[in-house]
């Protein structure tokens, strides 16, 4: 095994490039970025698929104050002389990223901002010696260096600087804009969405609205924001998507990358597992795997040959979209949830041009979402499963891997076992007290048809959701305790009025020929023949109930050890 420099937590192009770590080179993005014309360029892609990397490396080829030939150096951009001759580090470059501004209210957040474009002030503080700028402009700029500007100043932040750069180069600035919806999506998680979109829109626009010092703009996000005039104003503005060929293989990795990458750490033979688990996304016609999993799993794997693949992805990314989907009220999804956790594929209407305060305002939104922030991906009409044909105006969905499957599945759990404990469970608990097994079978049969089918249904995710029924009551509750000669599956107790109850679940899909009635019996004999009550006799525990619970799918059956029915 060979133990390759990965630059991981890196996203600055030089850093990476200076410590001689593993670098895949994504240089043809400079080719492809210059090849159309544009005053702004959108690109959007989901979090931790290489974005601000790709808007450092950008940084370091144009920027005049550099020499970064050697950075360059035996990467594909270097082949081309005559674009490197009249762009690589020929044109005064603002790079500013957002990706930090954030914070539970809005000053919290603005002082983060206030804070961010301190800091980018203060890399072109050189611009305070130019006698040819504007003394009005070095003021502005000079309380933004401080944070002593008011909302006014940092508006005007951006066409300040571009306004001073260009006088002090006499030339046009490339404008980069890195993750340029991050404060959007924090202020709309916490309430205070219409005040950071203030800000935003006009630091923003000011910089592209027909603006002479501007010679373009690479702007990154997750999420096309249109609809808040963003980037209105903006003369040839060109936006990439997911969906769009364009830069489709310049932002995560190929399989053919990771295959290199693999053999260059010795690990070929953990290609497999490192698809199934990380691969699946589709930018454009393109398969992607995500770069920061890949990374990540690959340091594990050099310092554990045996280490398993893992979800990298929980705490990096914005996992509470799940909950709120299901949450929300008149929209049930259910059935399509269920289907996407089996592996299947759904068919909806995608929007891109979304904001982040009408997204959770209707289904399409939703899956528009989910597509868009890399929980979904797009199937290709000629990977549709058998018997399914494209919907006119809608777009395959499937789950893109095993990470992305895991986070649904968990997301899921935790949600229906909130629920299950948010619900009046008072008619519930009587009904177990006082042996009305009919009308359990009833009522348990309904919750379990009103969840969300996360895993295939076996005896262990019925035993959690026995249990997890009881939970948060104030009852005593033991899964697989010792009682009598063996483990009785649940075990619920109430000191306080010294009674008990007994559950042995059974899953009728284990035996071939099994039903409902036939492992209820099978559950009640085991109750008896295992003496599961005996331990609880001797602790003292004068009434004691015995149920027999079978499962098949969503369907019940309970039975108390006394019932004659």
């Amino acid at each position: 095994m060979a133990n390759i420099h990965l630059p991981y937590g890196i996203d600055l192009f030089e850093t990476v490039r200076k410590n001689h770590c593993y670098y895949i080179d994504k240089t043809h993005l400079i080719h492809e970025l210059l090849s159309i014309q544009f005053s702004v360029n959108l690109i959007t892609r989901p979090r931790r698929f290489g974005k601000t990397l790709a808007m450092s490396m950008l940084a370091s080829f144009f920027d005049i104050r550099k020499d970064s030939r050697e950075f360059f150096k035996g990467l594909k951009i270097s082949n081309n002389r005559e674009l490197c001759a009249q762009w690589m580090n020929q044109w005064p470059v603002i790079f500013l990223t957002l990706k930090d501004v954030s914070g539970r209210d809005f000053q919290d957040a603005y002082g983060m901002l206030q804070y961010t474009i301190a800091n980018l002030c203060n890399e072109h503080i050189y611009l305070m010696q130019d006698e040819e700028i504007l003394s009005a402009d070095k003021e502005i700029f000079s309380r933004l260096c401080f944070r002593k500007g008011d909302l006014s100043d940092i508006k005007n932040a951006l066409s300040t600087l571009l306004r001073m750069m260009r006088t002090h180069y006499g030339k046009e600035v490339i404008l980069l804009v890195d993750e340029y919806d991050v404060p959007l999506a924090k202020a709309n998680d916490y309430g205070y969405y219409e005040d950071m979109l203030n800000v935003i829109r006009t630091l923003l626009g000011m910089s592209w609205k027909s603006n002479s010092d501007l010679k373009f703009a690479v702007v990154t996000g997750c999420l096309r924001v249109a609809k808040e005039s963003i980037f209105t104003g903006a003369n040839n503005f060109v936006s990439s998507s997911i969906s769009d060929t364009r830069y489709q293989d310049c932002f995560g990795f190929t399989e053919a990358e990771v295959s290199q990458i693999l053999a260059d750490a010795e690990l070929s033979e953990a290609l497999p597992e490192m698809k199934r688990w990380y691969d699946g996304y589709r930018f454009g016609t393109t398969e992607i795997y995500c770069p920061w999993d890949v990374l990540l799993h690959v340091l594990a794997l050099n310092e554990n040959e045996n280490a398993v693949p893992g979800n990298y992805w929980l705490d990096t990314s914005h996992n509470n979209i799940i909950r709120k989907f299901i949450e929300l009220p008149g929209i049930y999804v259910n059935d399509k949830f269920e289907t996407l956790l089996a592996g299947g594929v759904i068919q909806e209407r995608i929007r891109e041009d979304l904001t982040y305060d009408i997204a959770h305002s209707s289904e399409d939104n939703l899956w528009s979402i989910l597509y868009l922030t890399g929980y979904l991906t797009q199937v290709l009409p000629e990977e549709l499963p058998e018997g399914m044909t494209p919907q006119e105006g809608k777009t395959s969905l499937r789950i893109p891997n095993e990470e992305v499957k895991s986070v649904f599945r968990d997301t899921v759990q935790a949600w229906f076992e909130a629920s299950i404990v948010a619900r009046d469970r008072s008619e519930l608990f009587h009904e177990w007290w006082n042996g009305e097994d009919e009308k359990l079978t009833k009522n348990v049969s309904d919750i379990l048809f009103d969840t969300i089918s996360y895993f295939d249904y076996k005896e262990d995710f019925y035993h959690a959701f026995l249990a997890g029924m009881f939970s948060g009551a104030g009852y005593e509750v033991k899964s697989n305790s010792e009682q009598g000669k063996g483990r009785a599956d649940i075990t619920i107790k109430e000191r306080r009025h010294r009674r008990a109850i007994v559950i042995e679940a059974k899953w009728t899909g284990k035996k071939k020929g099994s039903t409902l009635e036939s492992e209820c019996q099978e559950a009640l004999d085991q109750i008896q023949k295992e003496q599961y009550t005996r331990n609880l006799q001797i602790e003292g525990y004068r009434t004691i109930l015995c149920y027999g619970a079978a499962f098949l799918g969503k369907d019940c059956l309970i039975r108390r050890a006394d019932s004659d029915k």
